[in-house]
């Protein structure tokens, strides 16, 4: 929904006070700007089964994102802006519930907050098909991934490089120095995500850099190759292709990802030995797509990923764990339906099954040879018409499963998320 018109007033004021040195490049910066106002109301209950320390996690809140992004000045080098604010409010929560992610509480008293904000900004310059971008980052790679999962986003600090400079390639040069959690408001320093002790948790550091690029080699195939470094904590290479194949009406979708980990420098974190290869096969025709994956892990420890983030591997958008412990060997089956095939356009639903084998764990935390698996089904809906036209719901339900000790950082859970999400285009 669109509730105002360009700024072309503002972008006339920016002219005039900026004068004829400027040859009115606020008016580009202005002219292309788009601002917005997104509301998300957001359920979260992890209901935790047999022997736990809490029986459950459960909250319920209310966001608010503002976001604001610029066109560029003209001339030789474009510059621009783009900001985001957020607002979080406490609609449900108590000391004995907390933990789901969507609030940040007191790690002493475990008391919620009522509310908190935060404001990012973000500083742009473009050169022809190259831009430059620092100050607030949400990057969306094989390598660093900023999760989207809760209430607001992972952030992070830094500056990041991206070039579509050459035809069919897609290329990336970044470095982190701090990591700004879905619940916090506040920066850390950069760490490994460490569940089940896989790592030392207060390792950590204050630059993580990365490289790499897309490669589209003829229309079906693209390949992906990166290489990422968190300084003295662990360095990680990957790389994956992706191929679609169309017969007549109907696809054949490739996705295949490597990764290989080790120890940095110092190795702070402990050891880092970790190769991890996975295969998902999608099959597409009409309103269907039906995947199956296999992942397979090896190594004398975990896939490292940066603390708060999503890894990017074959099973990524599970509930409660990402299926990537030690000499873990998992599969996955998937179905997706859209409801538009039966006159119902906006309604999608997808079942998932994933099941993890021969995972390795601390003695204190079951030992060798555990299992573990989780059960999810999805509704989606945005409303097509009427005045509630692009609000989006959202419900899912999750079951998990596993033979790991109590104090496992996984464990037992049955997990419902309830998301409505409405957009205002302010301009």
């Amino acid at each position: 929904m669109t509730l105002l018109q360009k700024p072309s007033k503002t972008a006339l004021f920016a002219c005039a006070l900026f004068g004829p040195v400027a040859h009115c490049q606020a008016s580009a910066f202005m002219e292309d700007s788009a601002a917005s106002l997104k509301a998300r109301n957001y359920y979260f209950d992890r209901d935790y089964k047999g022997s736990s320390p809490q029986s459950a996690s459960r909250e319920w809140a209310q966001g608010f994102i503002a976001s604001f992004a610029s066109g560029y000045t003209q001339g030789p080098v474009g510059l621009g802006l783009e900001g985001q604010a957020w607002l979080g409010l406490k609609l449900d929560s108590s000391r004995s519930r907390v933990g789901t992610g969507l609030f940040p509480y007191n790690p002493d008293t475990h008391e919620p907050s009522d509310e908190y904000s935060e404001l990012g900004l973000t500083a742009k310059a473009r050169v022809d098909k190259t831009e430059l971008r620092w100050g607030t980052l949400a990057p969306a790679l094989p390598v660093i991934y900023a999760s989207q999962t809760r209430l607001f986003s992972q952030t992070f600090r830094g500056a990041e490089l991206k070039s579509q400079q050459f035809d069919n390639m897609l290329l990336f040069l970044g470095q982190m120095d701090r990591n700004n959690l879905r619940d916090s408001t506040d920066y850390q320093p950069l760490s490994v995500a460490s569940p089940n002790g896989r790592f030392n948790p207060a390792a950590t550091s204050s630059r993580f850099r990365y490289a790499g690029g897309d490669f589209r080699l003829g229309e079906p195939l693209v390949i992906k190759a990166y290489l990422a470094q968190l300084r003295d904590l662990y360095r990680q290479s990957y790389l994956g292709f992706e191929h679609s194949l169309v017969l007549g009406n109907e696809k054949l979708l490739t996705d295949v990802r490597y990764y290989e980990s080790a120890e940095d420098g110092a190795g702070r974190a402990g050891r880092v030995d970790n190769r991890n290869l996975g295969v998902m096969l999608t099959y597409v025709r009409g309103a269907h797509r039906v995947s199956a994956g296999y992942m397979h892990l090896e190594g004398a420890s975990a896939m490292p990923y940066l603390a708060g983030s999503d890894p990017l591997v074959i099973s990524a958008g599970a509930y409660a764990s990402e299926f990537v412990n030690r000499n873990e060997r998992s599969w996955q089956a998937r179905y997706e339906y859209d409801f538009a095939g039966s006159g119902i356009p906006g309604l999608r639903g997808t079942l998932r099954y994933l099941e993890g084998r021969h995972i390795d764990l601390p003695t204190a935390l079951g030992g060798n040879g555990r299992t573990e698996s989780e059960k999810e089904v999805e509704l989606s809906y945005v409303v097509q018409s009427g005045p509630l036209r692009d609000i989006a719901f959202r419900l899912r339900h999750g079951w998990y499963r596993n033979d790991f000790s109590p104090t496992a950082s996984f464990r037992d859970d049955n997990e419902l998320r309830v998301n409505i999400d409405y957009t205002w285009r302010l301009w």
